[in-house]
């Protein structure tokens, strides 16, 4: 019998943390300063014992292996990204969304029964988009004559597999208003779990897929209406920033909205003809 591999809690070398610092940086744009290296070792300690490496060293060596490296690099990509997000997060965006953004599409158009399209392009694990769902479904409830679809697009696969599920615990949906709660969510069977999923008529409206903001090109229409781009714009490089900005205002049409976050309302200055409404929502 072959002894089992014996793991060590080694930690990256100066060499092995700038190989994958450069290749994160330049796979999905996201900087990986020093500081974070701690963060990094703790991540991926998991994934070496499921490839039954003997140390975070060994994983590097090996990460550019032919017959894997796609695989890996979709694994190292969910380790290093930071998926924080809670439904109606910055809850200024969605009033402004049903007070201003959406009354002034429609008249817009000036006809009614519009499709509105909406994008979360760093959607996470899915409270961004579902939340965007709850607020367009109970101002077309309210007499708003208007159909829409929503787009969450991100570089991690596993926080897409749960947006996909649409299945979260009670305290996820905390910040859900009582009402919205009662009407949007399912309660699951086994009270033990204490877990919850949406609707499926707000499933149907939202589609969820792979995508990284990094790209030359974007898959997407481009006549979206309203695009979230919240708290993704901080880990770029100035450069970067402005590249993608200007990729998404080109997914924008006329008179449409983007939304930042509240550590990135500055970025109007990056892409000429993007006009600030608010400190951090913009229109082209």
């Amino acid at each position: 019998m072959m002894p089992a591999v014996q793991h060590t809690a080694a930690h990256l070398s100066d060499r092995h943390f700038r190989t994958i610092a450069e290749l994160i940086e330049g796979q999905v744009g996201i900087k990986l300063p020093p500081g974070k290296r701690l963060m990094l070792e703790g991540r991926l300690h998991k994934r070496v014992r499921a490839l039954n490496y003997s140390d975070l060293n060994e994983y590097v060596d090996n990460l550019f292996e032919a017959d894997h490296f796609d695989t890996e690099l979709t694994h190292l990509i969910d380790v290093v990204t930071t998926n924080k997000t809670d439904f109606f997060r910055e809850p200024q965006h969605f009033t402004f969304i049903r007070e201003v953004a959406v009354p002034a599409l429609l008249k817009l158009r000036g006809r009614r029964n519009a499709n509105l399209k909406i994008w979360s392009s760093a959607s996470s694990t899915g409270m961004e988009a579902y939340t965007t769902a709850m607020v367009l479904d109970d101002m077309a409830r309210s007499g708003s004559r208007f159909q829409y679809r929503i787009l969450g697009t991100d570089i991690s696969t596993a926080v897409l597999r749960l947006a996909k599920t649409a299945i979260y615990t009670r305290d996820m949906v905390a910040p859900v208003p009582e009402q919205f709660v009662r009407r949007y969510f399912l309660t699951s069977r086994d009270k033990s779990r204490g877990e919850v999923r949406v609707v499926p008529e707000l499933r149907r409206m939202t589609h969820f897929m792979r995508m990284n903001l990094m790209d030359a090109s974007y898959p997407v229409d481009r006549d979206v209406d309203i695009i979230f781009c919240r708290n993704v714009l901080i880990y770029f490089e100035r450069e970067t920033q402005r590249t993608v900005i200007e990729q998404l205002c080109n997914h924008l049409r006329p008179g449409g909205y983007l939304l930042v976050g509240h550590s990135e309302s500055m970025i109007h200055s990056a892409v000429p003809g993007l006009k600030q409404v608010q400190p951090t929502i913009f229109q082209v």
